[in-house]
């Protein structure tokens, strides 16, 4: 309901069913309506329709004016009309010839003596006094329905439309049946100063009215283009196998969705070549009693009164049972359709526009890089407490090197071109080897000299 002519109205305000900004498609009015022979050129002026559809409250309410000074009026135009006792402030719908289209739609003549003419365009002063007026519309609600609820009337006030003027306001009621309301006219009169219309209209109507977003997440219907309503009933959706729930079938009006007559027609073209009279079959298991019909796959589904399973059956199959059991003959079994031999498509995969991706390949990454990661956190919690322990390592002195050294010298006979023994009598005879290590650079050079010897073998270590 906006378009981009109007999506950066005036003040910068969104677009939409507010009517922030002007259009010239007329996207922001309710039950618009495409003007598509606006751009069919007249041979003949004097010929040309000189009737324009006005709309009032944002087109929840639409009527037609001849206009007599033959002045352009473009769609969106705010102009002034005759109204009750003054005048009333409308903005132009249609132009030209689509009128007479919708003048014959709703059954209004063009020649008729008692439709009201178009006075001008709306000056500043108009626009002033319409929003004034028309501020004092939703605490006329609250005031009419107090009123009308202490006189007792079975009603609900619905809406009330100031004219532009403020001379003259229409009360539109809901009511089941028919209510006195004469006294009720005189205590509206004289507490809002006005002359009072009383109008009343269904719940669809208010619905329409009030507006909203439908189950099917669009507008609704009633308050976006259907201006007529047909009678809905329980049979529509028992045509298209929709479970009888009240919640599920009723709009926001409480009554059942027009949305249900949609597709109707098409359901009962595709049921004409479904058998009739085939509610119950008869078998040797007993009576089967159909339960629905599938119009997309042609099968009629039954049921055996010893199990709440349903079966599936052809047509064909229909057919003939239908003419066994006239023929006084009960088959011994429906023959169901096995539909669990019907192949399931599969689902296309995944397929970029460069190539295949295999999930599995990202996957891996993900958890290679988290384990990276995780060995680097071990690895600075090590050092950390690395750091921690070397001073009290430090503490102990020759005797933690001492334990040290015993330890290297029992892994050193694993060699076996090392003297054993030789190696386990140095050893202990320099205890203070560790220590001597940041004195004496040459520790390791003088070391290997003196080990030297103990190897028969000349090899080195």
């Amino acid at each position: 309901m906006s378009c981009t002519s109007c999506s950066t109205a005036t003040g910068g305000k969104p677009g939409g069913c507010k009517s922030n900004g002007g259009c010239s498609t007329g996207g922001c009015n309710r039950m618009n309506t495409h003007d598509w022979l606006r751009n069919l050129p007249i041979a003949d002026m004097e010929s040309a329709c000189k009737v324009i559809e006005v709309s009032f409250s944002q087109g929840t309410r639409k009527d037609f004016f001849r206009n007599t000074a033959l002045q352009p009026y473009e769609k969106g135009d705010l102009i002034a009309v005759e109204g009750v006792s003054g005048f009333d402030v409308g903005e132009v719908s249609l132009t030209g010839e689509i009128v007479r289209l919708q003048m014959k739609k709703r059954n209004v003549k063009e020649d008729n003596p008692d439709m009201k003419k178009v006075l001008r365009r709306a000056t500043d002063r108009d626009i002033d006094i319409r929003n004034q007026n028309k501020a004092r519309e939703p605490e006329a609600v609250i005031r009419s329905r107090a009123i009308a609820k202490q006189l007792k009337l079975d009603m609900k006030i619905s809406q009330v439309e100031m004219q532009a003027d403020g001379r003259k306001a229409t009360f539109f009621y809901i009511a089941d049946g028919r209510v006195d309301f004469r006294e009720l006219i005189k205590v509206y009169a004289s507490e809002f100063k006005v002359k009072v219309e009383m109008r009343q209209i269904g719940a669809r109507q208010e619905a329409g009215k009030v507006g909203g977003i439908g189950s099917c997440g669009r507008e609704l219907c009633c308050s976006t283009w259907l201006t007529d309503f047909s009678s809905v009933n329980t049979t529509a959706a028992r045509y298209q196998n929709l479970s009888i729930n009240q919640t599920k079938l009723s709009g926001q009006c409480g009554r059942l969705k027009c949305c249900l007559n949609y597709e109707l027609d098409t359901y009962l073209d595709a049921l004409q070549h479904f058998p009739d009279n085939c509610d119950v079959l008869q078998v040797a298991k007993g009576n089967a009693f159909l339960v629905k019909k599938d119009i997309f796959k042609n099968l009629m589904w039954y049921t055996l009164p010893d199990s709440n399973k349903q079966y599936p059956l052809s047509i064909e199959r229909v057919n003939n049972i239908k003419s066994l059991n006239q023929q006084g003959i009960r088959p011994e079994e429906l023959e169901p359709v096995d539909l669990s031999s019907k192949t399931v498509e599969k689902e296309p995969e995944f397929v970029e526009l460069v190539g295949q991706i295999s999930l599995k390949s990202l996957d891996k990454a993900a958890a290679d890089k988290k384990r990276k990661q995780h060995q680097q956190g071990n690895q600075q919690r090590n050092q950390q407490g690395g750091n921690q322990q070397r001073p009290s390592q430090r503490q102990q002195g020759q005797g933690g090197n001492q334990q040290r050294n015993q330890q290297g010298g029992q892994q050193r006979p694993n060699n076996p071109n090392r003297n054993q023994q030789g190696g386990q009598q140095q050893r202990p005879n320099n205890p203070n080897r560790n220590q001597q290590r940041p004195n004496n650079p040459n520790r390791n050079q003088q070391g290997g000299n003196q080990q030297r010897p103990s190897n028969p073998d000349g090899k080195k270590e």
